[in-house]
């Protein structure tokens, strides 16, 4: 009989099927098209914004994936200039979802970031624990289920807090799920009821049928886990209650089924339950949905599918006694499990183990054993495999000890088994090669006696011709001996005669060399100090500039304090005392004169402060630029500060530089892109500081700063030479642009 390996397919199959359902739009909106309802809202409105996250997941689960992504970013674009981040964090959730899907990690650690980055700036509790559930959904897949849980348990607590809305239940449902399948994992079987039956309480209020669907296999394979743990025929009949009403809603909803290959995973399912738990008057029900299952996993391309049902079939062709049919159908397992971009070792390991005792039944050993080596390679994949996945439990060594254990002893009986097997074929090749023996010792006999006679007369030919070699070999002997001598003075000549050029030349070829190295280092060495002098230069003239600008804006901030200031709170005053002995009918110009001179005054105070400001000097960056913010903010300009990390030590003539620089950027986007939305954040890391300046304008291309002369990019630049730092510019049309600027501590 065949080991009846298939049946580990099924958690495997439903841990997939929840992941899918979890992650995709509900049956009623796929029958509606996800594309006609994204187009029929506005670009950049908040309705498109909600609707792309289900078209992107339709397209990706389409094959569509570059187009998921691009719609993704286009709408992030929008997202982003909301004064509220939920659409911004939910869309890069499902970005980074995505992402992960791809196996692109750099992608989605950067999406998993922002969309962190934007939930803080939301209340909305739901927005918050998609999040968290999106994030627990990565860790899940990255075997880090702990982690997952905890994200998950904190995804509920956002859910609870939230107000009911229309899709607050799919995102229960979607959590419920993912906790079961981890509870599953883990054989936590009170745990795993609880969330099955609370995610089947909520597809039952929805009567949605995708969700119900995977609600029933939930609660099937839940209650097959524990008919296995206690032998309850209670908990196998429940099992194949819910698998049954699984079908019947896929066949009763198949329109709004929107993943066709969910039937093969029930089916799947059953066959291995009537299998393996049910009496043999079950078997045209294995046969049914074993045949079932290979032709909806073949028509949907899940070869995994198509492998697993292809076992089943393989193991009832043996039990009714056709080998030749188990071994085709096995074949036939092993080359649909070829297709699978992801390849799972334990269908090939369980394909490999049942053909090599198949060979071995109809003696064909060579098979027997090629199979069985597969068998033994394929076996320590999965054991490395799983050693490298569970290692960070502890409850796991046993395990992993057991299997070494196992890996031994299965080494040592293939070995004992190969060499079994090749006696066998041995001594069959003996017995055959002794009646070969048998029919070709009469025909050596008689041609033994013809060989004699022959024998005996080449013999005497021999001696003959031994005799004339021998003559012949003592004449060339004595010729060659001759040659030798003669050719051994020549080339002993010759030999000195070269070696003795070629060490001059050697010699020659050395001094030559030796002179041009010391050249070419001294040129080198020249050059140094010629670069060194240059750049010393350089930086002594970008410093005498920067000091020199920095005293003129403060000169001329003084003098505009001191002397314009001055003059203009004089005339004020003259103004006030003007008033008292003017009569009525110039009280009021003069009244506007001295609110125009408050104006200039207040104007004349903020470029003095522009020019040299006090709150630098006084309090340090970090207040001079949330009081430079406060000013520059207004109804039409949204501007934001952020500091990460920084610890105030920044030198002052530094903190200077970077006010200037931040001062340069925040009026170009105010002056050239037309900006609404400025972002600047100053982080301080171990070795370095990041100034991050982004905002939402026109945008520009990068191109033409190498060919335009403009005085504010030029002061920047110098200033960042200054600093010793890096200058990387980034800028989309009509999107917006993001400046980033690096300079070591």
């Amino acid at each position: 009989m065949l080991i009846n390996f298939f049946s580990f397919l099924r958690f495997p199959i439903l841990f997939l099927c929840l992941v899918l359902a979890g992650h995709s739009a509900s049956a009623q909106e796929v029958s509606n098209s996800p594309e006609q309802l994204y187009k029929k809202y506005k670009p950049g409105s908040t309705q498109r914004m909600m609707m792309t996250g289900k078209y992107a997941q339709a397209l990706f689960f389409n094959k569509q994936q570059d187009k998921a992504i691009a719609i993704l970013n286009e709408n992030i674009a929008y997202a982003k200039k909301e004064p509220d981040g939920k659409y911004a964090a939910y869309l890069y959730i499902i970005a980074a979802i995505n992402y992960r899907l791809m196996d692109n990690v750099k992608a989605y650690e950067n999406a998993s970031r922002l969309a962190q980055f934007y939930e803080a700036k939301t209340k909305d509790q739901e927005t918050k624990g998609y999040v968290a559930y999106g994030i627990g959904w990565i860790r899940a897949r990255n075997n880090k289920e702990a982690e997952a849980v905890r994200h998950f348990l904190k995804a509920l607590s956002s859910y609870e807090k939230a107000p009911n809305s229309e899709s607050l239940n799919n995102r229960k449902a979607s959590v419920y799920r993912e906790l079961n399948s981890i509870y599953a994992d883990w054989n936590e079987y009170q745990l795993q009821e609880k969330y099955s039956k609370l995610s089947l309480e909520i597809a039952l209020q929805q009567k949605d049928p995708m969700n119900l669907f995977d609600s029933y296999m939930a609660m099937g394979y839940m209650y097959e886990k524990r008919y296995e743990s206690t032998d309850n025929k209670a908990f196998i009949n429940l099992a194949e209650s819910y698998y049954l009403k699984a079908i019947e809603t896929y066949k009763t909803n198949k329109a709004r089924m929107p993943i066709p290959s969910t039937l093969s995973f029930v089916a799947i399912n059953l066959a291995n339950l009537y299998l393996n738990y049910f009496p043999e008057s079950y078997r045209d029900k294995v046969l049914y949905y074993a045949n079932l299952a290979k032709t909806q996993g073949t028509a949907t391309g899940n070869h995994d599918h198509a492998a697993s049902a292809n076992g089943i079939l393989a193991e009832l062709a043996l039990q009714n006694g056709h080998q030749e049919d188990a071994k085709n159908y096995l074949m036939t397992a092993l080359a649909e499990s070829e297709y699978n971009n992801i390849e799972d070792p334990q269908v090939k390991l369980s394909i490999f183990e049942n053909l090599s005792q198949l060979f071995q039944n109809e003696n064909n050993f060579k098979e027997a054993i090629f199979y069985q080596k597969k068998y033994i390679e394929t076996f320590k994949q999965v054991y490395d495999q799983k050693n490298t996945a569970l290692g960070k439990r502890l409850e796991i060594q046993y395990e992993r000890e057991k299997q070494k254990q196992q890996l031994l002893r299965l080494q040592l009986a293939s070995e004992k088994q190969e060499q079994r097997l090749k006696e066998m074929g041995w001594h069959s090749l003996q017995q055959a090669q002794k009646l070969e023996n048998l029919e070709l010792t009469k025909e050596n006999q008689f041609r033994k006696l013809e060989l004699t006679e022959i024998e005996n007369s080449k013999k005497a030919q021999e001696l003959r011709l031994s005799q004339l070699e021998s003559s012949n070999r003592k004449r060339e002997v004595d010729l060659y001996k001759a040659r030798v001598d003669y050719k051994e003075k020549i080339n002993t000549f010759y030999i000195g005669l070269i070696a003795s050029v070629s060490l001059l030349l050697i010699l020659l070829l050395y001094a030559y060399f030796q002179r041009t190295k010391g050249i070419k280092q001294k040129e080198k060495l020249h050059l140094l100090e010629m670069d060194k002098v240059i750049q010393d230069s350089k930086i002594s003239n970008l410093t005498l500039m920067l000091e020199g600008q920095e005293q003129e804006r403060g000169r001329i901030a003084r003098d505009l304090h001191d002397g314009l200031g001055s003059l203009l709170s004089g005339t004020k005053m003259n103004l006030f005392l003007l008033k008292d002995k003017s009569s009525d009918h110039h009280q009021p110009q003069i009244e506007r004169s001295m609110a125009q001179i408050d104006i200039a005054v207040d104007e004349l105070r903020r470029v003095a402060h522009n020019l040299m400001p006090d709150l630098l000097l006084k309090y340090g960056l970090q207040e001079t630029l949330m009081e430079y913010v406060s000013r520059m903010t207004s109804p039409k300009l949204d501007v934001d500060v952020q500091f990460l990390h920084y610890s105030n030590q920044l030198p002052l003539e530094s903190q200077l530089l970077v006010y200037r620089i931040v001062q340069e950027l925040v009026n170009n986007a105010v002056k050239h892109a037309a900006a609404e939305q400025i972002i600047i954040q100053f982080i301080e890391n171990e070795s370095d500081y990041v100034i991050i300046v982004e905002d939402d304008g026109e945008g520009f291309d990068t191109k033409i700063l190498n060919h335009a002369h403009s005085a504010g990019f030029h002061n920047i630049r110098s200033r960042v030479e200054f600093l010793k730092g890096s200058l990387q510019i980034e800028s989309q049309i009509h999107i917006g642009t993001n400046i980033e600027i690096k300079f070591p501590k």
